[in-house]
């Protein structure tokens, strides 16, 4: 991510120096006075700001100075203000980290000094920033985890997000790989439950003679080999959140016992007596289409019932407009920063392939194939081909459309999607997009899109 820095300075001479203190990697703006300041602040969203409070029309004094900081405070609260004062004007260096300065420097300059400060208060703000990302999920909803910006997925969040706080019992249905557990997780998360398990089993993966037991518990002497008493999952969950992952592939005879729970909220441990209360939420989830097991005779129409009372379907990957790119850069953030791969970032090829894949392993397959590009990358630009998605590439979507088109239109859309994400918050929808705000705008210009809800709605 770009470092922008913005010298408020009214001596051209000093402003000159200023300048020759930092390293190429900085991209550095000047300003001389309160209202130029502004607008750079407003325009390019600087990161770290050093400002001289003696700005005119009061260069000898602080009053000008101190009115910019306020306003940076006001408009940019996460922008790191560098105070620059006189070695004999502490009283002012004081009053400036009351009001919101991150620091402050003395003059005369010292090169060295000066981009150490500078260069702490851009450490400081990359930061807080990761913390806030991390906080909110970096993914364009408000949903932890869920990285998404296209109507479809956005309304499946906003339901969830309502249906969170209740103990509705809730089905999530989807292809394999489309994150059904991030949601149950999110719902989880979301609920009063929070500070309590969230408790999560496969129904699929465990063979249908011990999954009852996984489920219910069991008593010593229950079976061959019980030597031991032992809770159940759902007794473990008791408190938070029960997960039912694949619950389309429950063998019938659980299902009975399992409606048996839902509507009596009591566990009969496997050889038990003794009914156990509990109290969970149940979350269940399943990639496969519950009404025709129900047609076949695989599947409880009454258990149907009682674990739907809210359905989310969560659509594929190939159908969620714009989404696939922003998920494939920020898996690849985070696994290259796992991976020590920090410098990547796609090559246009890339970008389009992404766009243009219809990814039927949906966001699983895509962790795989961001991997593998990610070890096999060359220079600091993953590829096409580096994702095994070069045939995607060269595909035209018809006889009349070529590449340029192609590319330009996925990047329209991605942009539309990234705005209508963040209710038309410039910042925000840059980072969404992995771009600077600066090049946001001339993209916005370059295709003709509104910038503000109110024009949208016109």
């Amino acid at each position: 991510m770009s470092r922008r820095l913005l010298i408020v300075e009214d001596d051209p001479g000093l402003q000159s120096q200023m300048r020759w203190c930092f390293s190429d990697d900085l991209e550095i703006s000047v300003a001389a006075d309160r209202q130029s300041a502004l607008t750079v602040l407003r325009r390019d969203e600087p990161g770290v700001v050093t400002l001289d409070l003696g700005l005119p029309p009061d260069p000898g004094g602080a009053t000008e100075g101190f009115r910019l900081l306020k306003d940076i405070v006001q408009l940019a609260p996460t922008t790191k203000v560098i105070v620059v004062t006189g070695r004999e004007d502490k009283e002012n260096a004081v009053r400036a980290i009351g009001m919101g300065a991150s620091d402050f420097y003395q003059k005369p300059l010292d090169a060295d000094i000066l981009a150490f400060v500078v260069n702490r208060a851009f450490r400081l703000a990359e930061l807080e920033r990761e913390n806030r990302d991390l906080s909110r999920g970096r993914n364009g909803t408000s949903v932890k985890g869920i990285v998404a910006a296209s109507p479809q997925m956005l309304s499946v969040c906003r339901t969830l997000e309502k249906v969170a706080p209740t103990d509705i019992t809730t089905l999530i249905t989807g292809e394999t790989g489309t994150g059904k557990e991030l949601l149950a997780r999110a719902l989880h998360d979301l609920s009063h439950r929070a500070a309590s398990p969230f408790v999560a089993i496969n129904c699929a993966a465990i063979p249908e003679n011990l999954l009852e037991s996984e489920l219910f518990g069991f008593e010593k002497g229950a079976f061959t080999g019980a030597t031991h008493s032992k809770k159940g999952k759902i007794e473990n969950a008791d408190g938070g959140t029960l997960f039912l992952d694949e619950i389309g592939d429950m063998p019938m005879p659980l299902q009975a016992k399992l409606l048996r729970f839902l509507q009596e909220r009591t566990v009969d441990h496997v050889g038990g007596m003794t009914p156990v209360p509990v109290d969970i939420r149940v979350v269940c989830a399943t990639h496969r289409d519950v009404r025709k097991l129900i047609e076949s005779g695989a599947f409880r129409e009454d258990l149907y019932y009682r674990i739907s009372e809210i359905t989310l379907h969560v659509p594929p990957l190939r159908e969620r407009e714009g989404d696939a790119l922003l998920i494939a850069q920020s898996l690849l953030k985070s696994l290259t920063r796992e991976m020590d791969r920090s410098t990547l970032s796609f090559a246009d090829d890339a970008a389009q392939s992404i766009s243009e894949y219809s990814w039927p392993g949906n966001v699983r397959e895509m962790i795989n194939k961001v991997k593998r590009a990610i070890i096999m990358a060359e220079g600091k630009l993953v590829t096409a081909r580096d994702l095994e998605l070069e045939c995607a590439a060269e595909k035209p979507l018809n006889g009349r459309l070529n590449l340029r088109q192609v590319r330009e239109s996925a990047e329209k859309q991605a942009i539309l999607q990234a705005l209508h994400s963040s209710n038309f918050n410039m910042a925000q929808a840059s980072r969404l997009l992995g771009v600077t705000r600066p090049t946001l705008y001339n993209l916005t210009d370059k295709y003709s899109i509104e910038t503000s809800a109110r024009a949208e709605g016109m």
